[in-house]
């Protein structure tokens, strides 16, 4: 298993909180599509996006959340 650093994960993004989110988030999406479950040697899902977020395959944008009227 791949070790990733902090460097590496905010090469990409604004922070390295910001980058765990985006790589937890398109790691689900990953999941979603079918795999083929009889290769050897897949990769697991979070090392896969993060390896992604960290070439700068991902592109994401931050949406505000928004606040209830009150």
């Amino acid at each position: 298993m791949r070790v990733f650093t902090p460097a590496e994960a905010t090469a990409h993004a604004a922070n390295k909180y910001l980058a765990v989110l985006v790589a937890a988030k398109f790691s689900r999406v990953l999941n979603e599509f079918p795999r083929d479950r009889s290769a050897i040697g897949e990769k697991k899902l979070t090392t896969r996006a993060l390896e992604d977020l960290s070439s700068g395959d991902i592109e994401y944008r931050v949406v505000p959340r928004r606040r209830p009227s009150e």
